[in-house]
């Protein structure tokens, strides 16, 4: 079944973390916002909605982070359960679809728990200073790519990157649900 977060929480301060990634780096928050802003995407190997996404989340990263946005990916789902989520498959989703950002690894699932992650994908976007602007949807595409989707995330980062606010409109993503340790 689809999971859908809850909607923005305009102001709401990103929580620092510290996690190993597949290119064999240990990313803080500090190493991953931009000069204009931040994007966290919280996502994974198996869910038919990221991989929908996927080629169009690195197309958006590339132009996000030309504009000063730091872009990351955190898988935070039980690997014990989902084997398809184990690191060494992250490693080779990222490399497959060609990731030019750190796509980490949430073992442990506190930092989806201190985020209050909901599902894969679960974008969020914060500003300059780190505080939240967005907590929307890629586009409108959900387990089938739309054709000619408005592209609210990009869209959305990048009145962040200019104004420091996001829209007051936005649209929640859905997904899988993340996949919690019992």
């Amino acid at each position: 079944m689809a999971a859908v977060p809850p909607i923005c929480d305009f102001g709401w301060p990103a929580p620092e973390f510290s996690l190993p990634a597949t290119d064999g780096k240990i990313y803080s928050l500090a190493d991953i916002a931009g000069p204009n802003g931040t994007l966290l995407a919280f996502i994974c190997n198996h869910c038919p909605y990221v991989k929908s996404i996927a080629d169009r989340l690195v197309d958006e990263a590339v132009r996000l982070q030309d504009a000063g946005i730091g872009v990351a990916a955190i898988c935070a789902n039980d690997a014990a359960s989902y084997p398809e989520d184990s690191f060494g498959n992250m490693k080779r989703f990222a490399s497959d679809h060609g990731f030019t950002f750190p796509y980490m690894h949430d073992e442990s699932q506190q930092v989806a728990r201190s985020y209050d992650a909901v599902c894969t994908p679960d974008f969020f976007g914060f500003n300059k200073d780190l505080q939240l602007q967005y907590r929307g949807r890629l586009d409108e595409s959900r387990t089938v790519l739309v054709p000619d989707a408005r592209r609210e995330l990009y869209e959305a980062m990048m009145q962040v990157a200019e104004t420091g606010q996001g829209p007051h409109e936005q649209i929640a993503s859905m997904g899988c649900s993340i996949k919690w340790k019992i």
